[in-house]
């Protein structure tokens, strides 16, 4: 049995919808497959732009700076979703459980999916490893992408190579500038 199906998994999923929103409800399913989830959504006409608020109130999680803010809002959000976990065998993933109920529609399974993960990896990783690339503190850069810290040493702090890269370049730029 799985201990963790929501985990790491759901969080990088989240952040991918975050950092590169889908333009259509097929693109956020095709995202989920990408992602490990197997599962046959039940559709409804507002599954995007719901989707897209799940997304938003998500976010309020990784800009909350303060751990105890972050588990206040990431608790409302669970909350908002609570079903008792159950345990399922779907799709040849073998046993593990499931922190909703069947049959909801895409944008109830993501918040559901998204808060627990959420949880799961603030609680097991560190509250510090979610938040915005670090590239983006600085004036100017517009990197405003979520990083999800999933590295062994948890100092994860840009997107890519390359925000680390131009802010790399920034400090040397202004050391030299400063002497």
């Amino acid at each position: 049995m799985h201990l963790n199906p929501y985990g790491e998994y759901a969080v990088l999923l989240a952040a991918s919808l975050a950092n590169d929103w889908p333009a259509d409800r097929a693109g956020i399913v095709g995202r989920t497959r990408a992602f490990g989830m197997t599962m046959t959504f039940r559709a409804a006409p507002d599954d995007h732009a719901r989707t897209r608020r799940v997304l938003d109130e998500w976010l309020t999680v990784v800009d909350a700076g303060d751990p105890t803010r972050r588990a206040e809002l990431l608790n409302r959000q669970m909350a908002a979703v609570a079903a008792y976990p159950r345990l399922t065998d779907h799709d040849g993933e073998g046993w593990h459980l499931h922190y909703r109920d069947d049959d909801r529609p895409l944008p109830d399974v993501l918040a559901a999916v998204v808060s627990v993960g959420t949880a799961l990896h603030l609680t097991t990783r560190g509250m510090h490893r979610l938040g915005r690339c670090a590239a983006g503190q600085d004036a100017g850069d517009p990197c405003a992408a979520v990083v999800v810290d999933v590295t062994r040493n948890g100092r994860q702090r840009y997107c890519s190579v390359r925000c680390a890269n131009r802010a790399a370049v920034r400090r040397h730029r202004t050391r030299e500038a400063a002497r």
